[in-house]
């Protein structure tokens, strides 16, 4: 597998979320099959995992924990905090690091690799958060911080305190919207960006029909792309994506995840799947190769279609409501 830098972290250049393991795409996988598929996927060369505490409420690190334990040393793992309301300093120091240690017991390990703050509220300054991660870089506790879904201007007052590692946010050729201002802001400071849903929870797998059904806790029933009519209305993108394919003998999503890493060398994606073969493709994905011209072909192609619906965080916390009237 080719490698990548992060800040300084070096990482494998198509990582593995693990979120889906445990929870927001139907029912869960068990706990020794998940186990299992994150150890296939070290097999197969993936070095970076991503987790949070918020994932089936700390199960899911305890997965992560639990799979890689015998190559931890080989391995980058990166989890998520989350705190919202105000804080003095003191007080968002003594948080951040009890909600730390919390993930590193679950995690079984001493220190991770990377370190998100999960959102970025305005109730918190950003100057805070950095100072104390700064702390917990000194300690050994944390190689490296992050923040999820960030602005500019909240990199850059981040930077300036304590220098990030990685900015992970929602990226793909159906959400292309950092491409403004963040990505560039990255590359200017050295930061690595990290995108999630890189294939738009799955729909760039050219595998979606505007009749499938999604129950429980799945997100695709409140993600807009996934509605009958988003579905129909897209498929011009999934038709370019598989002409391409064919083209390279590849797969659609392939061509997403190859069109992200010729982009910028510094976008490590994280795609999730919960089945061996899936995570096999997007992880061979990192050793095919866009020539220029292919990528302007893209390129000039994507600019001529429309993209309907979307994924916002209004539309997963109302799945919340939807689960309540399931009952």
């Amino acid at each position: 597998m080719r490698t990548r830098i992060l800040g300084q972290l070096q990482v494998c250049a198509v990582g593995l979320g693990t979120m889906g393991f445990s929870h927001g795409y139907g029912p869960a996988v068990s706990d020794p099959e998940a186990v299992d598929l994150i150890r296939k996927a070290f097999d197969l060369g993936c070095t970076f995992f991503d987790t949070a505490e918020v994932y089936a409420d700390g199960a899911n690190e305890n997965l992560v924990g639990r799979a890689p334990a015998p190559i931890r040393d080989q391995v980058v793992i990166a989890t998520k905090f989350y705190l919202d309301g105000s804080h003095t300093r003191t007080e968002l120091g003594r948080q951040i690091r009890a909600h730390l240690e919390a993930s590193l017991a679950r995690l079984g390990t001493d220190h991770v690799e990377l370190y998100y703050q999960h959102r970025v509220p305005d109730s918190i300054p950003v100057e805070d958060v950095a100072a104390v991660m700064g702390e917990l870089i000194a300690e050994g506790k944390i190689l490296g911080w992050g923040q999820p879904q960030a602005t500019e201007e909240q990199i850059r007052r981040a930077h300036a305190i304590t220098p990030l590692t990685a900015v992970q946010s929602e990226y793909s050729i159906m959400e292309r919207m950092w491409e403004r201002d963040v990505i560039p802001a990255c590359e200017e400071l050295g930061i690595g960006f990290v995108p999630f849903s890189p294939l738009a929870s799955g729909f760039l797998s050219g595998m979606v029909s505007g009749d499938d059904i999604y129950t429980g806790d799945d997100a695709r029933r409140v993600i807009t792309r996934f509605h009958k009519d988003n579905v129909r209305a897209n498929q011009p993108l999934v038709d370019l994506l598989t002409s391409f394919a064919d083209h390279k003998g590849a797969t659609p999503a392939q061509i997403s995840l190859a069109w992200m890493l010729h982009k910028k060398d510094f976008i490590v994606p994280i795609p999730g799947s919960r089945k061996l073969h899936r995570i096999q493709e997007n992880l061979d994905a990192a050793e095919l190769d866009l020539i220029d011209e292919e990528f302007a072909r893209i390129e000039s192609e994507l600019a001529k279609i429309e993209r309907h619906g979307n994924r916002t965080d209004e539309d997963v916390m109302s799945l919340k409501k939807l689960l309540e009237t399931d009952q």
